[in-house]
């Protein structure tokens, strides 16, 4: 007689084990599957993505940062027929709200028709209040009136529903691919080395990195290049700044970059054909003059810096435009300080004998302490030597001025510092902020005594501020120099 065993042998056993880890994965998979598809909604059409404050700011952010829509792929690069998007008898595409923070916003799907921003969307008021997205575009002055003016109406911006969208613009409209930066800004700042590097550029991409906030210090990212740069009140010949720099730097960070300026925003107007913009960064600087950072810094791009962000955010532009020039990042090994002198620039200079203690003092650590010392008028060198230098530079000093804007291309680190000049008594954030912002020390030096965040002094230009007798002890910069390079690096991490 034949006995048949109830308990399964080594073999079913090895086969039900098997067929449980398949069926595990396969689980696995589709649930990860699902939850890709929630991760995509909520960068694109989810509540969530388009919270905002009109103090603070929000992102929709995740592992990566959200699609570019239309495009099928996140480099929005398209075919060559694919230029148009067609609706029939639909409703119009919605904006959505990706990224906000006073004077800096990103969307996708903006419209432009007859030289007017759309948003186009079934709830206006889920957008920050427009005035804190755009203005007029006309220039900055303090009068009441003339702030009046800078107030936006509907021919800058308009929300409108897509039943009305439609009736306006008809069952398509052109597509515009890939990354749009708007600066709605007019040329009053932006032909300043300064204000152009240092506050629109500088803002546009801390408002854009904030869409992949685990940007590495190596400056490589996944985010695309923006395609092209629309200015719709700046004529095409008052974007230069007198030291050719503006041009240097925007296409040595974007190489393949459009520009686009006035004529050619009334071009577009004159066509009669609304154009959708894939994604736009729209940098507005009477917008973000609203938000409370600027009240606290006077800096435009304070108010982006409420975006969730890498500290490593600057990274990338920093690593196009150095690369560009074959420059090499600061030596861990000996120590560069840099001196941006005005002596020759007849405006807010340093006392004759005091510029001359000043160089005394640091020639001295360089013959006592190896570091390499410079003593530069940024105006005498080229363009590639300003930025390859800065880019070693580990202690960078000066008295406040356009010489400063260097400091955009020193390497970040325990021991970076820039250390500023006023005249007794005056202060300003521009190079302070902005330091700050890309992670290094800053120390303002009235005479002999010198301070630091956050306790630093209100703003204040008193009378000598821009004059040629601004005082400093040479041997109280030099110590402190001394002190900054004897940081341990690990440390001060």
């Amino acid at each position: 007689m034949r006995f048949f065993s109830n308990f399964p042998t080594r073999r079913e056993v090895a086969l039900l084990i098997t067929l449980a880890l398949v069926f595990t994965l396969l689980h696995n998979a589709r649930k990860s599957a699902s939850k890709l598809d929630l991760e995509e909604d909520y960068y694109g059409n989810s509540p969530a993505a388009t919270r905002f404050s009109s103090s603070s700011g929000t992102s929709s952010l995740g592992g990566k940062f959200p699609e570019i829509p239309n495009s099928g792929q996140s480099s929005g690069q398209g075919f060559l027929g694919d230029t148009r998007m067609e609706w029939g008898t639909g409703p119009v595409p919605a904006t959505t709200l990706t990224a906000h923070a006073p004077g800096w916003t990103i969307l996708d799907r903006v419209y432009i028709f007859n030289g007017t921003i759309y948003i186009v969307t079934d709830s206006p008021k889920s957008f920050p209040e427009r005035r804190l997205m755009i203005s007029s575009g006309y220039d900055v002055r303090n009068s009441k009136e003339e702030v009046l003016k800078r107030e936006p109406t509907d021919k800058d911006l308009r929300f409108v529903r897509p039943a009305e969208a439609r009736r306006l613009f008809g069952t398509s409209a052109t597509r515009v691919d890939g990354v749009s930066f708007i600066v709605n800004d007019p040329p009053q700042f932006i032909n300043h080395y300064y204000h152009f590097a240092a506050e629109l550029l500088f803002g546009l991409w801390r408002t854009y990195s904030s869409l992949e906030p685990y940007i590495p210090a190596s400056g490589r990212t996944g985010l695309p290049p923006p395609s092209r740069i629309l200015f719709p009140h700046t004529p095409t010949d008052k974007w230069r700044d007198y030291a050719r720099m503006n041009q240097y730097i925007l296409l040595s960070a974007f190489p393949s970059v459009a520009l686009e300026f006035q004529d050619d925003w009334a071009d577009r107007a004159t066509m009669g054909r609304a154009f959708v913009l894939d994604r736009v960064v729209l940098g507005d600087r009477a917008a973000a003059m609203r938000s409370k950072r600027f009240l606290a810094t006077g800096r435009t791009a304070a108010a982006a810096g409420v975006l969730p962000g890498s500290a490593h955010w600057w990274a990338p532009i920093r690593k196009n435009v150095i690369e560009f020039v074959g420059g090499d990042v600061a030596s861990k090994d000996r120590p560069v300080i840099t001196y941006v002198s005005r002596q020759d620039w007849g405006r807010r200079m340093l006392i004759k004998e005091d510029h001359e203690g000043l160089v005394r003092a640091l020639h001295r650590l360089r013959d006592e302490q190896g570091y390499e010392v410079n003593i530069v008028s940024m105006d005498k060198l080229t363009r590639e030597e300003q930025l390859r230098l800065a880019a070693r530079t580990t202690i960078m000093l000066g008295v406040h001025g356009n010489g400063l804007t260097s400091l955009l291309w020193m390497q970040p680190s325990p021991q970076a510092t820039v250390i500023e000049f006023f005249y007794p008594g005056g202060f300003a954030f521009d190079y302070e902020y902005t330091t700050r912002a890309l992670g290094m020390s800053h120390y303002g030096f009235w005479g002999k005594e010198y301070f630091t965040s956050p306790n630093v002094p209100p703003a204040a230009y008193p009378e000598g501020f821009q004059g040629n007798q601004i005082p400093i002890d040479g041997d109280a910069v030099a110590a402190l120099i001394q002190q900054r390079l004897s940081l341990d690096e690990e440390a001060d991490d």
